[in-house]
């Protein structure tokens, strides 16, 4: 209430409650820190220019999330990954699936790094469909997309992060 009067103390500690885990969300979407932290920045410009808008219904956090993804989200556009050439074929089947056991020795931090060398197209998908739990409809209203579109970035980054950690667990081997 007190960030609705503008108040410079309360918007300090508003933005030191929420800023590290708002840029954990943001490293799932950028590509550099230098990206996430310019995110992050203007997600918070945001929150502040619109804070009259939150209702008191719901969580805040929440609603600061949508804001960040938001955000995110206008920084790589349908556009920008729907030309993006990576580099792979990938194909509906995965005919050569990762030892399960190959999962159990990937770091938190070796997974979200090999999430981030995804193509911008399947990287926003699998994290708005799997980190925060939206469905296909809600994704390509987001992206401006079809929901089949949706489910085909989904399962061909599933399907390059898979490749990518067979190759890794070969590397081990």
């Amino acid at each position: 209430k007190a960030c609705l009067r503008e108040n410079a103390n309360a918007q300090r500690e508003l933005y030191v409650r929420y800023s590290s885990r708002m840029l954990g969300v943001c490293y799932r979407y950028a590509r550099t820190q230098a990206d996430a932290e310019d995110i992050l920045q203007e997600a918070f410009i945001k929150v502040f220019s619109k804070i009259h808008q939150f209702k008191f219904e719901g969580s805040f956090e929440g609603w600061i999330r949508k804001i960040v993804v938001n955000t995110a989200l206008k920084k790589y556009t349908l556009a920008r990954y729907e030309k993006e050439v990576n580099g792979y074929e990938v194909t509906e089947k995965n005919d050569q699936a990762a030892d399960p056991e190959a999962y159990h020795h990937l770091s938190e931090k070796d997974l979200m790094a090999l999430i981030n060398q995804l193509p911008d197209g399947y990287r926003l998908v699998f994290n708005l469909y799997v980190m925060e739990g939206y469905q296909h409809e809600e994704i390509a209203a987001m992206l401006n997309i079809q929901p089949g579109t949706s489910r085909s970035q989904l399962v061909k980054a599933r399907n390059m992060l898979q490749k990518q950690i067979t190759q890794l667990q070969k590397i081990a081997v």
